[in-house]
């Protein structure tokens, strides 16, 4: 585990990599979701947030970039500008705050992570949504579990695919 921790603090990423997978995962969203509607179900920006976050190990780094590729990701919705910003920013944050705490490189704690994750995301957008903007929200217990388990598989699939990227220092 030290090693792996030691690894992943001098490991890093092409630059443009920062910029063009939130990009990609952000436009492959607005594009699944609008021709596609089964795919609604599945959050590529909310994953890639939890990723880089947990991957910079930086509270302030991950609060940025949940708050960025979410208001990117409001940009291209109907909804009103901010609202998955607020809700990235903040997972972003938790997100990086873990990244400190314990290793990250396991499978089966990447699904558990995203599988947490994305419930909390749900329900900070639920409280967003309903409380704050005082919009109606209707909330399924039962689909966002399995929104959360089909996001937590497929964000095990997207980091193992992301690590491969990686450059390293030893």
């Amino acid at each position: 585990m030290s090693t792996s921790r030691r690894e992943a603090e001098r490991s890093g990423y092409p630059t443009f990599l920062y910029f063009l997978v939130p990009l990609a995962a952000v436009g492959i969203e607005s594009f699944a979701s609008l021709h596609f509607p089964r795919m609604a179900s599945l959050d590529l920006p909310l994953l890639v947030t939890i990723y880089f976050a947990l991957m910079l190990r930086s509270p302030i780094a991950g609060t940025f970039t949940g708050a960025i590729i979410g208001i990117l990701q409001d940009a291209l919705t109907r909804q009103p500008l901010g609202t998955f910003g607020i809700c990235k920013a903040i997972i972003g944050y938790l997100a990086a705050s873990l990244g400190v705490q314990i290793d990250t490189e396991n499978p089966g704690a990447r699904l558990l992570i995203c599988i947490g994750f994305t419930l909390a995301h749900n329900g900070i957008y639920w409280l967003v949504v309903r409380h704050l903007l005082a919009q109606p929200f209707h909330w399924n217990w039962v689909h966002e579990l399995v929104r959360a388990l089909i996001d937590g598989v497929i964000g095990v699939v997207l980091f193992g695919l992301l690590d491969l990227a990686k450059q390293r220092d030893y």
